[in-house]
């Protein structure tokens, strides 16, 4: 059933719901500043520090749709105020965290609550506003939704100016908690009493799959790429993702119908989405690094230094995307922003210890500006690939590549990272104690001396530059793999009308 509120209710309902949106989107990236204080105050290794961030993103994305299937089944307002109460909970045991497993922990559990919470702000919009006010406010939420990311990064930033790391899951705890109580007083109940029976096996061989074989890209550097450890863990996820695969094809009502990827734009489009956040929270997670441990930055002039990105990058997804893609279609507005954002990341990869800022801004801007052009039209392109009637799906699947893309990103960028780093740095005659640590994390190794420093400095800035190297080769291949995939889809008006155009390769979902 559907909530049926006054247009003097259904107008609050906004604002509480872009709360909540806003508090679990923006843990995303909120403690990529803290990433030196925790190194130095947990000891943590770089190894760690990738999964003290992708933690969170990871269980986000595994379990996104299952957590729209509950809500969509017993209650949004219910699901959505549980979320917060898990993620609020969660911030608070992570405050007070001694060792970095414990912190990894409540990443993980942070993760559960967010992956309950985003999927029923977006349901709740469509079930309580009116068919007339409902694209505008589904604009709202996605305006929200990339721009929280950012909001992140400068709050935590100016919280770690004054406090520890300790102050960024406390301005959860706070943002939770508002966002609680602005639900509990005016976000109605909606639900799908009819719904289809939880596909809990579903859910479980994604978190498993997922997990496999994003544990075995982190703990690659430490284990080595062609160990046993590391191929066995590769092996596992492919077996639990094709078990999915095969669950869900024979499941009347599957979280995901992997049938859906047979059409071409919706495959184009999600492929395009993951990989833009692949680049883009990888890109995180590796220049906040550079910029306080490489270049001596504090927090928030870390965080600050990123803002021309959001400046291209709002414009580019909000007006110049959506005009383009009606004039050129998809495909030509998709691959150009797959392009600039691979030229950027080439432009990145010359970053090294000694560079200006200025370098680092001649990549922000096409970054921001190739992200937007890629972004607006690829959605668009998932939502338009499928029927009307599996609308929720596509924004299911649009929410997941992003989140997916996201943990993706920081786990193969930061491996590659790491990887470089221990290859590069020079540490002959230096203690074995001291040298151990200084492999960990070059954050450790600025604390042990000007030379050892120095060298991590060095290495450090070269690992960034192989991986960015890296990710900007991916998003070129993407670029011809999405232009090659979209060849001959409709463009211009066509293209945006939202129905699926007729296909000789359309499938019953």
């Amino acid at each position: 059933m559907r909530a049926k509120e006054p247009d003097t209710v259904h107008k609050a309902v906004l604002p509480a719901v872009m709360l909540s949106l806003a508090t679990v989107v923006s843990a995303v990236a909120s403690l990529n500043t803290a990433l030196p204080s925790l190194a130095r105050d947990l000891r943590a290794t770089q190894t760690e520090l990738a999964w003290i961030i992708d933690a969170y993103a990871l269980v986000f994305a595994a379990l996104l749709l299952l957590g729209g299937a509950i809500g969509d089944r017993y209650g949004r307002r219910r699901v959505l105020a549980a979320g917060l109460v898990i993620f609020g909970a969660g911030s608070v045991a992570a405050a007070f965290a001694d060792d970095p497993a414990w912190l990894i922990a409540m990443r993980g559990v942070l993760g559960v609550g967010a992956a309950l919470v985003m999927p029923a702000t977006l349901s709740t919009i469509t079930a309580t506003f009116p068919a007339r006010e409902r694209a505008r406010a589904v604009g709202a939420w996605a305006g929200v939704a990339g721009a929280s990311a950012i909001f992140g990064l400068l709050v935590s930033g100016s919280l770690l100016e004054l406090w520890s790391w300790r102050s960024v899951f406390w301005m959860n705890v706070v943002l939770a908690a508002v966002a609680l109580a602005a639900t509990l007083a005016v976000v109605p109940e909606s639900a799908e009493p009819d719904a289809p029976r939880l596909d809990l096996t579903g859910a479980l061989l994604t978190v498993a799959g997922l997990g496999a074989g994003v544990y075995s890209i982190i703990e690659a550097p430490m284990e080595g790429w062609t160990s046993a450890h590391t191929l066995g863990g590769f092996a596992a996820s492919i077996v639990l993702l094709a078990a999915f695969v095969g669950w869900e094809t024979r499941r009347p009502n599957p979280l995901l119908d992997p049938r859906l990827f047979r059409i071409p734009a919706f495959s184009a489009a999600t492929l395009s989405i993951t990989v833009q956040f692949f680049a883009f929270f990888g890109f995180v997670f590796i220049v906040l690094q550079y910029l306080q441990i490489v270049k001596g930055n504090g927090p928030l002039l870390a965080a600050a230094s990123l803002l021309p990105m959001a400046a291209a990058l709002m414009p580019s997804a909000r007006v110049i995307a959506p005009r383009l893609a009606d004039r050129l279609g998809h495909r030509r507005v998709v691959t150009a922003g797959l392009v600039l954002v691979s030229a950027a990341m080439a432009t990145l990869s010359l970053l090294d210890a000694g560079s200006s800022y200025w370098l680092l801004l001649t990549a922000l801007i096409p970054l921001g500006a190739g992200m937007g052009l890629a972004m607006t039209p690829a959605t668009a392109a998932i939502t338009d690939a499928v029927p009307a009637a599996k609308q929720g799906v596509g924004s299911a699947v649009n929410d997941l590549a992003r989140e997916l893309g996201g943990a993706l990103g920081i786990a193969v960028l930061g491996s590659v990272l790491q990887s470089a780093y221990r290859a590069d740095l020079d540490l002959a005659g230096v203690p074995a104690r001291a040298a151990e640590q200084a492999e960990s994390s070059p954050a450790v190794a600025a604390q042990l001396g000007p030379r050892i420093a120095e060298q991590a400095r060095d290495a450090f800035a070269a690992g960034i530059g192989t991986a960015f190297l890296y990710s900007a080769i991916i998003l070129a291949v993407t670029a011809v793999l999405v232009a090659v995939m979209l060849r001959g889809r409709p463009s211009g008006a066509a293209a945006g009308s939202g129905e699926a155009p007729a296909r000789d390769n359309s499938i019953s979902v």
